[in-house]
């Protein structure tokens, strides 16, 4: 696992993007696909915006360091 500077930001953003890409582009994939397959614009895009919610919160909670929070306290929750 990559270690944490505190004080950089922009580390903490690029890993956070390069970690939500994936997610991102399958779900982007998945709403291209269903237009491809004739399904009604209006319900394919309905989709969207739960997908691009999701990387958003997703994007947030990485760029906080959210998965390297147990290891700094030690790994315990009490």
């Amino acid at each position: 696992m990559e270690p944490t500077v505190p004080g950089d930001d922009s580390l903490n953003r690029r890993r956070a993007a390069l970690y939500v890409a994936p997610f991102l582009a399958i779900g982007v994939l998945n709403l291209v696909l269903l237009l491809g397959w004739g399904l009604d614009p209006l319900w394919a895009f309905a989709i969207l915006p739960p997908i691009l919610a999701i990387s958003a919160i997703a994007w947030v909670a990485f760029s906080h360091g959210f998965d390297v929070q147990s290891q700094r306290s030690g790994g315990r929750r009490d």
